[in-house]
């Protein structure tokens, strides 16, 4: 059984990131009197992050190969530009056009993933090339113009919520039954889990450790889902980071080829004699970012109801940022989805909290730059002891 000094221990980078979470949000609503924590501002942290957070998720996986992309945010605001071409001049049905942008990013981040993995060129030179590239087909498919509006079908993946089926009174019940049944799902996976981990000799929690989580985060769900109820419910674009942050940590966690993901980056030399292709786990890994900028090229251009020339600027950065600050190292090998997923809502309470407050655009930057800053020396300095 593990006790609360090793649980601690081994996770103390997960515990302290999530403790600057909560001081941030502590401070923060403090500081906005009350403002940052109201059901249209949490609606609102979360609809502005997403596409950041889908992009936390795709470069943390990099980041656990030991390799970089710098490209991300040129190659959403390429895919953004695609799809206003296909979904408003060309006028293709909506889910064909999201099929091709998909595909599009994959084949984008194949041609990335092929010269780093076969090639053996570096992923920060092949990256930053990409990063040129992608912003200037940009320019060039929307030839210095926007693109707009949208289809309403294709604004919904980024704009729309989920409605409610039992009225639409003030409070929204359906987003509260959801936060329920989560809460369900989520307690039998947790004893799942347990009973698998003893009848193959893992090491689990204590029992009282157990109950504790689950009492924590079973709180913190139904909170949630409770101030969402209380504007206009889920956003669909939850629904989507739910499905990604699981889907992703089931892979990373469950299966051999997320094992293979983490060995690359632990070492792939040894990894390599062990038998693991580091160059397709490579590939792969450079591809799936592709996928992912391309969603969250779509989810932003939907969200602003646009194509635009300036999408994406600094996307880049902020994903990395949140990949770095939830836990990941640049030496690979380290690093989980819910670290991206915590990194990137550090970065996104910071953004919105100092925004509410009118710390203008300069101090925003510098602020999170030091932030980013602490962050890695933590990670240095914990190595060192």
């Amino acid at each position: 059984m593990v006790g609360i000094k090793q649980l601690v221990a081994s996770n103390i980078r997960r515990f302290t990131m999530i403790i600057a979470l909560i001081g941030i949000i502590i401070l923060f609503q403090i500081l906005t009197q009350g403002i940052l924590l109201t059901p249209l501002n949490v609606t609102n942290i979360i609809m502005q992050n997403s596409y950041i957070i889908v992009l936390a998720i795709g470069m943390m996986l990099v980041i656990i190969t030991g390799e970089i992309d710098l490209s991300v945010g040129s190659v959403a605001a390429f895919v953004g530009a695609v799809s206003g071409v296909l979904l408003v001049s060309w006028d293709l049905p909506v889910f064909l056009g999201i099929i091709i942008c998909l595909a599009l990013g994959a084949l984008i981040g194949a041609w990335q993933g092929y010269w780093v993995a076969y090639v053996n060129i570096p992923s920060f030179i092949v990256t930053l090339a990409g990063m040129l590239i992608f912003r200037g087909l940009t320019l060039v498919v929307l030839q210095g113009q926007t693109i707009a509006p949208f289809p309403d079908s294709f604004r919904s993946l980024s704009s729309a919520f989920i409605p409610d089926l039992f009225g639409n009174g003030e409070l929204q019940l359906f987003t509260i039954l959801i936060g329920l049944i989560f809460t369900v799902i989520y307690i039998v996976s947790e004893f799942s889990i347990r009973k698998n981990d003893i009848k193959y000799g893992f090491k689990t929690l204590s029992m009282p450790l157990l109950m504790l989580k689950i009492i924590l985060f079973s709180v913190v769900i139904n909170l949630f889902t409770y101030v969402l109820a209380q504007y206009e419910g889920l956003p669909y674009v939850l629904l989507i980071l739910v499905a990604l942050v699981l889907g992703y940590t089931f892979i990373m966690n469950k299966t051999v080829l997320g094992r293979h993901i983490y060995a690359v980056g632990g070492n792939a030399n040894a990894a390599k004699l062990s038998g693991v292709k580091t160059k397709r786990m490579k590939f792969l890994v450079f591809m799936n970012m592709g996928i992912l900028a391309a969603l969250s090229g779509m989810i932003f251009a939907g969200r602003l109801n646009a194509a635009i020339p300036q999408a994406g600027n600094l996307f880049e950065l902020d994903a990395i940022a949140a990949a770095v600050i939830g836990g990941a190292s640049f030496t690979g090998g380290i690093g989980t989805i819910f670290g991206a997923v915590i990194g990137a809502l550090v970065m996104g309470v910071l953004n919105n909290g100092m925004s509410l407050m009118g710390i203008g655009i300069d101090w925003q930057q510098a602020i999170k730059g030091l932030v980013l800053l602490a962050a890695v020396a933590f990670d240095v300095l914990n190595k060192n002891k």
